[in-house]
Parts: structure tokens; C-alpha cells; sequence
């Protein structure tokens, strides 16, 4: 066994450089200038750190997957952390909560993070894939608009706003809005955990909308559950020219009354022996509206098993749709099942960037770092989307989305020495750094 001798280097390393291309996205965006400009009482006349050096450093401990405040003190005496992200000052762990929680007192902080969000996705021509609907005449894009809610574990915890949420757990309910097949976030809220899904939702679907006007000039179709079957989402998507899709709450329908009206009025599919299939439409002027939306549904009848167990009583379920879209009911519904990847986009703002248990026990200051996160996890899906428009990545593995834990294992957390010469900062990787080609690509493409 060979035995090392350790020695301290007065050179500046680092094992984080892709705080490089992080700190290179916010210089785009007016983040740290809006937020030093921001009047907060507690802080007038006490001169300090800025409010942009704050905001950025913990972006910076978000973008490794921290979210403690205690993880900044790793970092103050470290320069390149300092030079990547622009920051004058690092803060000590105990200003950076109390900052955190006296900008979270602000009104104004919310409109800047969605803003400077959305000019960072737009400054920077990211792509957002639609789908496309098949049509007699010729496809159509859409791009689908994603709005769901999802529990967020705080159980064993004393924080402002815990509760039960519809999980079973004790935690929060914050709801998320995601654009295009890569997941974009365009608007988030936190909510307490006992918060009916449907509570706001007119105002964020609005909201949301309105961002993604901002990023794309296709149309949008928006998605949503049975928890959020409300006229008053209807209205608001008809109102504002946004194609939907909102699965009904079948509430204290009977399921042998839609097969009856199946039966009567289309004809049946029959997948197997003891199992038919119906796909339907009617027009229904849903209460609280004055016309009529079209409403699909698809009844299933099993007289048999698929073991081959005959049933006495016969199993019928069925399922139904609002939607603006005049495709066929099978294809309409196909859309909407792929309703279900968001949840993969909550998996890995909760698991990759660890954001489902937050680290302050006040509301307010939760509901900042969900909108950090949400921004710094926008960040994060950019470049991860970056590295795979070419093939020069180890991994060959072809994907459609980087997973935000896969650009941080790689890229964020990348190894190099930052040396300072004649005015000019370089970093140097070492020379079997696999990952080197796809970082100098990536930060040179964003660069230009």
C-alpha cells in the first residue's frame, strides 16, 4: 500500500467550477442589481452586504444540492466561489438567514425571481419542445403547460404552515407550473399542507400563462388533474387563448350510466376476450359558464379477467376529459397521461437539489428558497440541456432531458485550479478530466 504525503498548496483549487456557467447565466439576468436596489426597513441605514451578494451565494449552495445556511461558511474564505458567481462578499450563515428572512418580508421579491427567470430562459434561446397533434390538413405544435401540485415532506417539524397534506404526511403543498417537455418551472407557490388544490389556482393559472406567453410564440396547452375540475379554470383558459385539457372529478357519477351512454352512442373496441373499450365525446355547458366545452371520456367493461377469471358481476370503470382540442378522444387522453412526467420534474427539484425539507422555520422565507430553487433549477435544466446538442459527453446514453442530478455530479462539482495572470483568470482541469470538452463547449456557447 502506498502512503501519501500530504502537503497544503497556497494554490487556489476548486471542486466546484461549474459554478462558472451558474454565474455566467445570472450576468444576463438584472437578479443581483434588482435586488440591491430593494428598500428593506431592518437594513437602511446599516451598511453590509448587498442583497444580490445574499441572494446569489445561496443560489450558489442551491446549485450543489445545499440548502442548509451552514454550507455557506465553507465558502467565505473561498475565492473562486467569490469570482464565479460576482459576488463582492460571501455572508456568514447567520446574515444570510437574516437577510433571507427580511427580503421574504418584501412584496416585491416574487416578481423578480419569475421575471429575471423567464429573461434568462429568453436571453438565452432556450429550446421548449411542443408536442405535435396530428391533423387532416397538417400537425400542429403545442407546447404543453403543466400544473400540479406536489407534497413536499416536513413531517417531525414545527415550521410555519406545516400540515396534513393529502398524502398522508405533515409538510406543505406548494403548486408548480411547467413549460415544454424539458420542464421549465414558469411560476411556483407555496402552500400550507392542508391547502385545498383548487385555493388560488385561477390566479396562478393566469400567472403562469402569462409567463409562457413571454418565452414562446406557439400555442400552449395546458394540463391539469381532477383536483383542479373547475369552471372557473375554463373560463380562464378560454379567456386567455390557452388550449387545455383537465381531467373531471367523477364525483358521485355512476360508472353503468356512462357505459349506457357509451353503448348507445359509439361503438366499442374490443381489446380481448371479456373486455370492451368505449371513446366517446358530447358537448356540456359546465355550470358557471355560458357555452359549451367538449367533454371525451373513455368506459371500460371487463366480463373476464385477464387471467381468465369469469366475473359474475361485470367491472366497468370509466374516465373523462374538458378539453379544447377537436382530436380523437384515444389521442386526447394519450396527451394527457403524459400529464404524469411532471412528476419526475417534482422528484428532482425535491431529491436532486434537496429542496423538499426546507431550512427556516418561517413561512415566507420557505416560500423565497422554493422560488430560488425553482430558478436556480431552471439554471440547471438549461445547461444540462446545452450538453447534449452534441456527442461530446462521456455519456453516451441518448436522453431527451439531462437530470438536474446528472449536471450536478458532472458539471457543477468539477474539479480545477484557478490561476491569475497578467489580468486574466484562467482555470486549468486536469488532463483526464472526461467532462473538460463538454464544460469549455457549454461555457463557450453561452459566452457568445
Amino acid at each position: 500500500m502506498v502512503k501519501f504525503i500530504l502537503e497544503n498548496s497556497d494554490e487556489t483549487l476548486t471542486t466546484h467550477s461549474g459554478l462558472g456557467l451558474v454565474g455566467l447565466l445570472l450576468s444576463k439576468s438584472k437578479l443581483h442589481k434588482r435586488f440591491t436596489s430593494l428598500k428593506i426597513p431592518e437594513i437602511r441605514s446599516i451598511p453590509g452586504i448587498q442583497n444580490g451578494d445574499v441572494i446569489h451565494s445561496y443560489i450558489g449552495l442551491l446549485a450543489q444540492s445545499k440548502n442548509d445556511f451552514e454550507h455557506i461558511e465553507a465558502f467565505r474564505e473561498d475565492p473562486f466561489f467569490s469570482f464565479a458567481l460576482g459576488i463582492q462578499e460571501v455572508p456568514s450563515s447567520a446574515t444570510l438567514r437574516q437577510r433571507l428572512d427580511q427580503i421574504a418580508k418584501t412584496n416585491a421579491w416574487k416578481s423578480i425571481i419569475l421575471d429575471e427567470s423567464v429573461n434568462v430562459l429568453k436571453y438565452f434561446e432556450a429550446t421548449i419542445t411542443p408536442l405535435t397533434l396530428s391533423n387532416e390538413e397538417k400537425d400542429i405544435h403545442i407546447v404543453p403547460l403543466d400544473i400540479d401540485v406536489s407534497p413536499f415532506d416536513n413531517s417531525n417539524t414545527k415550521k410555519e404552515g406545516v400540515s396534513r397534506t393529502y398524502k398522508g404526511c405533515d409538510g406543505f403543498a406548494p403548486i408548480f407550473a411547467y413549460l415544454g417537455q424539458e420542464g421549465y418551472v414558469v411560476s411556483t407557490e407555496l402552500r400550507e399542507g392542508s391547502t385545498h388544490v383548487q385555493n388560488g389556482t385561477v390566479q396562478f393559472l393566469q400567472e403562469s400563462i402569462h409567463y409562457s406567453k413571454q418565452i414562446t410564440s406557439l400555442p400552449l396547452l395546458v394540463r391539469m388533474d381532477g383536483g383542479n375540475d373547475s369552471a372557473e379554470n375554463i373560463g380562464t383558459c378560454i379567456k386567455e387563448d390557452a388550449g387545455f385539457i383537465i381531467k373531471r372529478n367523477p364525483r358521485r357519477e355512476k360508472p353503468e350510466a356512462w357505459l349506457a351512454i357509451a353503448e348507445q352512442k359509439e361503438e366499442c373496441i374490443q381489446e380481448r376476450e371479456g373486455k370492451r373499450v368505449f371513446y366517446g365525446s358530447v358537448m356540456v355547458k359546465p355550470k358557471g359558464l355560458d357555452q359549451e366545452v367538449r367533454q371525451i371520456y373513455k368506459v371500460v367493461e371487463r366480463t373476464i379477467r385477464r387471467d381468465g377469471q369469469i366475473l359474475l358481476i361485470p367491472e366497468v370503470e370509466f374516465e373523462s376529459y374538458w378539453t379544447s382540442l377537436p382530436n380523437k378522444p384515444e389521442e386526447i387522453i394519450e396527451l394527457y397521461h403524459d400529464h404524469g412526467t411532471s412528476e419526475q420534474f417534482h422528484s428532482e427539484l425535491k431529491t436532486d437539489l434537496d429542496l423538499e425539507r426546507f431550512p427556516s422555520g418561517k413561512f415566507k422565507t420557505n416560500d423565497l428558497i422554493l422560488h430560488l430553487g425553482c430558478l436556480t433549477y431552471n439554471l440547471l435544466r438549461l445547461i444540462g440541456q446545452e450538453t447534449l446538442k452534441t456527442e461530446d459527453a462521456p455519456l453516451k446514453k441518448k436522453v431527451f432531458r439531462r437530470r438536474i442530478k446528472t449536471v450536478i455530479q458532472n458539471l457543477i462539482t468539477l474539479a480545477s485550479k484557478m490561476v491569475k495572470h497578467a489580468r486574466r483568470v484562467t482555470l486549468k482541469f486536469g488532463n483526464h478530466s472526461p467532462w473538460f470538452m463538454t464544460f469549455r463547449r457549454v461555457y463557450m456557447s453561452f459566452s457568445t
